[in-house]
């Protein structure tokens, strides 16, 4: 004969749900009478299940004063715990009924890069042309290490041989250029030239986190690439600066702070606004960096996924 189960003594002593919902209430509002409007409720069935939980923690949660209340330092322990407790509870449902409406939730990853420069101002034309659409986006520099249960409905990412299932798309190859704002070539009328350049503040890419790429481009190898006797200078460059988070130096290149590599489809939107310049006519076009769409197999004939993939291709047409 099987044995009932024993009871779950960490359930059993728990505090009533309704008790902890009246709690973050009365805690966040500071007021009895406020938390009870927000949970429509009378006042007396806050104050009721208050009442509850302190006898149950045998410690009180609240200073009366008058018609506020504030936290003790219990009260205050339980709050950081039981609202963060809420939110997750609360969150988590949301996910799920969102799964069993008529909207449809797509995930996209893709670099913080691409996410900041590119494709937050466009994301507002996808949305007007697709309600019926959520999007969660998720950026990493790590495409081939993803988080355990991570597996994206569509990548876009020069890593092409992320994991079987996933077809690939190529959109362009890339294309890196200097660019600055028209303010700093103006006060620096040298960078018409690449030994001016080479002589100029340098905002600068380094590898860190980037293993992953087949390529990198820094201002040497960019300098290289157009004239074998030219590199940076060790000591005689008024200043250099590095970061391997890109969004970075070109904020710094738009605050006038000097010049950046600027890979074409993320800048290009910047320089036909005229906030960025480029100050000579020289690029790099990387024939073995290659943006590639990777969309999931499984969800190739999603009509949903695939109008987020129409749209992304589009964009680079």
């Amino acid at each position: 004969m099987a044995k009932s189960p024993q009871p779950d003594q960490a359930l059993l002593s728990m505090p009533s749900f309704k008790a902890m919902r009246s709690f973050v209430a009365a805690a966040k509002y500071r007021n009895f009478t406020r938390a009870a409007e927000a949970l429509c409720v009378t006042q007396a069935a806050i104050s009721r299940q208050i009442r509850e939980l302190e006898l149950y923690l045998d410690t009180e949660l609240f200073i009366r004063t008058g018609r506020e209340v504030r936290l003790t330092a219990s009260g205050t322990a339980l709050f950081d715990a039981a609202q963060l407790s809420l939110l997750n509870i609360f969150q988590a449902t949301e996910r799920i009924r969102r799964e069993k409406s008529d909207k449809r939730t797509l995930t996209l990853c893709c670099s913080p890069a691409f996410s900041t420069l590119w494709l937050s101002h466009r994301l507002k034309d996808f949305f007007s042309a697709n309600p019926d659409v959520d999007l969660n986006v998720i950026t990493t520099q790590h495409f081939l290490a993803m988080e355990p249960g991570i597996n994206p409905d569509i990548f876009v990412t020069q890593t092409s041989d992320l994991r079987p299932g996933y077809l690939r798309i190529p959109l362009f190859n890339e294309v890196v250029y200097p660019v600055c704002t028209p303010k700093y070539l103006e006060a620096h009328p040298e960078l018409s030239t690449l030994e001016g350049m080479r002589n100029s503040v340098l905002l600068d890419l380094n590898p860190y986190g980037r293993s992953q790429l087949s390529e990198q481009v820094d201002w040497n190898v960019w300098f290289a690439f157009h004239s074998h006797d030219l590199q940076i200078p060790a000591s005689e460059s008024p200043h250099y600066f590095s970061s391997n988070d890109y969004s970075l130096l070109v904020q710094m290149a738009l605050d006038d702070q000097g010049l950046a590599l600027g890979w074409d489809h993320l800048v290009r939107h910047l320089v036909q606004q005229g906030r960025l310049v480029r100050p000579v006519t020289e690029e790099l076009t990387l024939r073995e960096a290659v943006q590639y769409l990777m969309i999931n197999e499984k969800k190739a004939e999603d009509p949903a996924c695939g109008r987020l993939k129409d749209w992304l291709i589009a964009r680079f047409e």
